[in-house]
C-alpha cells in the first residue's frame, strides 16, 4: 500500500508516463519482476479495456500479496488523486483559478522526461534486434499516421502477426525462469468466474439502473442522478473503451453532460483539473460524480463513480491473468508477445512525441529543462518524486 500510494502521490504526466515510473519501482529498483514479465503485464493491459496502469498495478499487487495486495495497490495508486478531484468537484463553485500555470507547465515537462527514461530502458532490453528495432518503428509510424485507439490496437495486432510469423512459428518452447514466473492465488476456473462477472454485470447494470429509475421517478426530477444510474454509466465507460487515459472522455461527456447530471463547463474545467495530478487519468470520475450534487451526496456519487469505471479494469485484469501467464510460455506465444512487445515500445515512442513532447515543449528553456530532468533521471538517478517536485518548482 505505501509503495502505491507513494506512486499515486508522484506519479505525475498521466497514462503515458506511468509505464516509466512502475517500471522504475517494480522492475529496476524493488526487482519484483523481470523487465520481460513487466513488458508481457503491460502488453496484455493495453489489450484489454480500462485504464492500463492501473490494471498494470493491480496485477502487481494480486502476484505480490493475493487479494488484498490488489486492493491496497489499486486504493494506494487511486486515493490521492481521487480525493483531490472530489474535493474540486464539490467545491467547483467556489473554485479559483487553480494551479498557477508554471507548475503545471512544470509537470507536463517532467513528463517527458519520464516517458523518454521509459522508452530508451525498454527499447535496451526489448529490442535486441534489428528486425525489432524495425518492428518498434513500424508501429511509432502507423500510431502517429493514425492517432488513437485505432492506430495503437492496428499497431499492435499487426507487429503480433508479424512477431509470431518472425519468432514464434519454429521456435522451441523454453521453460520460463523462476523469475519469471507468475505466482497467483487463485486458478483459470475463477479466472472465467471474474470474466463471467464482468460480462453479467454489463448485461444487468442498464436493467438495474433503468428499474431504480423509475421506482424513484415520482420523488426526483428527470435528470437528476440515482445510485444504479451512475454506476451503470461508468461501469459501461469502463468497460468499453481501449486505450485508456484520453480515449474515455468522450464517453464520460456523453453520459453525464447531456443528461443534465454535471454541466459543460464543469466537465471541462474537471477536465484541465485532472490534468494536473498524479496518479490515473480515470480518478476524473471522482470530480464528476462529486459535481453532481452537492453535500454527502456528491460525495457518495464520487464513490460510486470510481468503483464504477475502475471495477471491470480488475475483473478483466484479473480474469484474465491466469490464461496469459500459461499462453505466455507457448512457443507461438513468445512469438507473438515478442512483436508486441516491440510494439509496445513503439507506441511510448509516438506518445512520447505526441501528445507528451508537443504539448509541453514550447521553447528553449523547455526542452532544457527536460534534458536536465532526463538526464537527473538516467545519470544521476535521483527518485522519480524528486525530480518531478524539482521540475515542476523550476517550472513554477
Amino acid at each position: 500500500f505505501w509503495v502505491f500510494l507513494r506512486l499515486g502521490l508522484t506519479s505525475f504526466g498521466g497514462p503515458v508516463a506511468h509505464p516509466g515510473y512502475f517500471r522504475d519501482e517494480f522492475v529496476v529498483r524493488r526487482r519484483w519482476l523481470t523487465e520481460h514479465s513487466y513488458a508481457d503485464l503491460v502488453a496484455l493491459c493495453q489489450f484489454l479495456p480500462g485504464p492500463a496502469s492501473s490494471q498494470v498495478g493491480m496485477a502487481l499487487g494480486l502476484m505480490r500479496s493475493g487479494w488484498l495486495g490488489a486492493l491496497a495497490a489499486w486504493v494506494g495508486f487511486t486515493l490521492p488523486s481521487a480525493l483531490v478531484l472530489a474535493a474540486l468537484g464539490l467545491g467547483f463553485s467556489s473554485a479559483g483559478a487553480g494551479l498557477p500555470a508554471g507548475l503545471v507547465q512544470g509537470l507536463k515537462v517532467v513528463a517527458v522526461a519520464v516517458v523518454a527514461q521509459a522508452v530508451w530502458g525498454m527499447a535496451r532490453s526489448l529490442c535486441t534486434s534489428a528486425g525489432r528495432v524495425a518492428l518498434m518503428g513500424a508501429a511509432c509510424a502507423i500510431t502517429l499516421w493514425q492517432p488513437g485507439v485505432v492506430g495503437q490496437m492496428g499497431a499492435m495486432v499487426c507487429a503480433a502477426l508479424v512477431g509470431w510469423w518472425a519468432w514464434g512459428r519454429s521456435a522451441a518452447v523454453q521453460p520460463a525462469h523462476a523469475a519469471d514466473v507468475w505466482a497467483l492465488p487463485y486458478s483459470r476456473r475463477a479466472g472465467l468466474a471474474l470474466l463471467a462477472v464482468f460480462a453479467a454485470l454489463l448485461v444487468a447494470l442498464p436493467w438495474w439502473a433503468q428499474a431504480s429509475a423509475g421506482a424513484t421517478a415520482a420523488t426526483t426530477a428527470a435528470n437528476a442522478a440515482t445510485g444504479w444510474a451512475v454506476l451503470d454509466a461508468f461501469y459501461r465507460a469502463g468497460s468499453l473503451v481501449f486505450g485508456g487515459g484520453h480515449v474515455v472522455l468522450p464517453l464520460l461527456q456523453s453520459a453525464v453532460v447531456p443528461s443534465g447530471w454535471v454541466a459543460g463547463d464543469a466537465f471541462l474545467a474537471g477536465y484541465g483539473a485532472a490534468q494536473a495530478v498524479p496518479g490515473p487519468l480515470f480518478t476524473f470520475a471522482a470530480f464528476l460524480g462529486a459535481a453532481m450534487a452537492p453535500g454527502w451526496a456528491g460525495a457518495g456519487f464520487a464513490v460510486l463513480a470510481v468503483v464504477g469505471i475502475f471495477l471491470p479494469a480488475f475483473l478483466l485484469v484479473a480474469g484474465a491473468l491466469p490464461w496469459w501467464a500459461q499462453l505466455r510460455q507457448r512457443a507461438g506465444a513468445r512469438g507473438l508477445l515478442a512483436g508486441v512487445n516491440a510494439a509496445v515500445v513503439g507506441l511510448l515512442l509516438a506518445a512520447l512525441w505526441h501528445p507528451v513532447a508537443s504539448s509541453a515543449l514550447h521553447g528553449p528553456a523547455d526542452v532544457a529543462l527536460a534534458a536536465i530532468a532526463l538526464a537527473a533521471l538516467l545519470w544521476w538517478r535521483m527518485p522519480p518524486w524528486a525530480v518531478v517536485l524539482a521540475t515542476a518548482l523550476a517550472g513554477w
